[in-house]
């Protein structure tokens, strides 16, 4: 990721939810960004629509560097979850075997979109004392109440509930769905620990052998990993109701009434057809279908030429655009870097250098303005292009290349075809794959540890197994 050369951050404007306006950035600690987004629960093979969602947070966290800071991005799994278990037990998989080969998958599919890894990368389930701890506290100030092994949140003992969604606490039960139980004191409150049920992983905790409730988990793996505050906390749109409203009320009810969130960031949803993306319909797309047609670079081309707050609709025909236009880029970049001619640097190409970085800095600063900062770089495409065409002035067209490439690289898009396999990164990807296979051998998890070497194997990576090892050697 390549680092914008100055003492001094850049000044940004960003949109946040909670307020639902732009607002100037400013950071607990100057120079400095901590940023929590939540992740996916790892029950099925993600999909566009967590893809969407990562490229939009890794673009603002390539940006935040770029402007300046320092960043520390901490992303989730949520590896615990009914979802987990009701597939676990349908279909007799070992749950923990489930989960490590969904985050195998996940980081492979994240690397083939050009996401890179974030710093942290939490588990609920590594989180229990924290959670524990926290739920304690809740309790002990009078915020949560436990009732026959489950412990709920008490909604209506936290007076700024709903300022994040904007919703009337006394409408919401008639208006929206709530999980009804004996066991609460208000149908409104929502659970922190629930006791087990037979077959279920637990925990020990003082209430109950039992397991964490989904809202509670974020804010403990948050506050461990990046402080009781941070800068940004982030997510799709789905989120903003019940989940990130909760994280703020039992997480402002632990640590005391200053925000949980300086700014609140959500990306909007991805439609198919104009219709939410869903199993039950049968219309998702999975990231693995884009990884087959090697249109991963071009997906991310095509939600950065949306604005990442707005709801966009996936088809064919707006991705084989994309490619098209990606296509464009990359003639730029060997065109511009391929030319050999000679002479002084072109005046009006360099102007537009100059011009081009300010609009790609100007829209980006502006709530992270990717179709307004694409612009600014296909025009660049454009110019060197027609220079290389007209007039073989290499060096005035080969600093437009690298600024091309510059540009391209703080938001992610690959413009060459390197073999990342190949790469440091890419190598040390293939170490840690072997590593957790070779775990799942020892744990006697075959057919998973089968699926690592095949899938490593249609890349172009060959496994050698041996008594003293395995080694692997790229054949492609």
């Amino acid at each position: 990721m390549l680092a914008r050369k100055s003492e001094l951050p850049l000044p940004i404007t960003i949109y946040s939810t909670l307020s639902r306006s732009k607002e100037s950035f400013t950071t607990l600690v100057p120079g400095r960004v901590s940023m929590y987004v939540c992740g996916n629960t790892v029950y099925d093979n993600a999909h566009i629509g967590h893809a969407m969602s990562s490229v939009v947070f890794d673009v603002i966290r390539r940006f935040l560097v770029y402007a300046g800071y320092q960043v520390t991005y901490a992303k989730n799994y949520t590896d615990v979850d009914d979802k987990i278990i009701n597939r676990a037990i349908a279909e007799g998989l070992d749950q923990d075997a489930l989960v490590a080969s969904l985050i195998v998958a996940d980081a492979a599919e994240s690397a083939a979109l050009n996401v890179e890894e974030p710093d942290l990368r939490p588990r609920a389930t590594q989180e229990i004392p924290s959670i524990i701890e926290m739920t304690q506290g809740l309790i002990a100030k009078g915020h949560a109440y436990e009732s026959s092994g489950d412990v709920y949140f008490r909604v209506r003992s936290f007076p700024g509930y709903g300022k994040l969604s904007r919703r009337n606490i006394d409408d919401m039960r008639t208006g929206y769905r709530i999980d009804i139980s004996e066991q609460k004191e208000d149908a409104l409150d929502f659970a922190l620990w629930k006791a087990a049920k037979p077959g279920e992983p637990s925990w020990p905790s003082p209430w109950s052998d039992g397991r964490p409730g989904w809202h509670i988990e974020c804010s403990a793996m948050c506050s461990h990993h990046l402080g009781r505050h941070v800068d940004i906390h982030g997510g799709g749109s789905d989120l903003i109701f019940p989940h990130h409203e909760n994280e703020i009320a039992q997480s402002e009810a632990y640590f005391g009434a200053e925000p949980f969130a300086r700014y609140w960031l959500h990306n909007g949803m991805l439609n198919l057809d104009g219709q939410k993306m869903s199993k039950s319909l049968g219309n998702v797309v999975s990231i693995q279908s884009l990884i087959e047609r090697n249109r991963t670079a071009a997906f991310r081309l095509m939600i950065l030429q949306s604005h990442y707050r707005v709801p966009f609709t996936y088809g064919e025909v707006v991705l084989q655009a994309a490619e098209n236009a990606l296509d464009r880029l990359r003639a730029a970049r060997t065109t511009g870097l391929s030319s050999d001619g000679s002479g002084s640097a072109i005046e009006a190409l360099d102007h537009l250098i100059l011009s081009v970085r300010e609009r790609f800095i100007a829209s980006m600063s502006d709530d992270f303005d990717t179709p307004g900062a694409v612009a600014a770089i296909f025009e660049l495409a454009r110019a060197i292009n027609r220079f290389a065409a007209n007039a073989p002035h290499s060096e005035s067209v080969g600093r437009a290349t690298v600024k091309l490439i510059e540009l391209t690289d703080v938001l992610g898009l690959q413009i060459e075809q390197p073999n990342n396999l190949a790469s440091n990164d890419g190598a040390s990807f293939i170490e840690l794959l072997l590593e957790i296979r070779e775990d799942l051998r020892n744990a006697r998890q075959f057919a998973l540890a089968d699926k690592i070497r095949d899938e490593l194997t249609t890349r172009g990576v060959t496994l050698e197994d041996s008594k003293n090892g395995t080694t692997w050697k790229i054949t492609i």
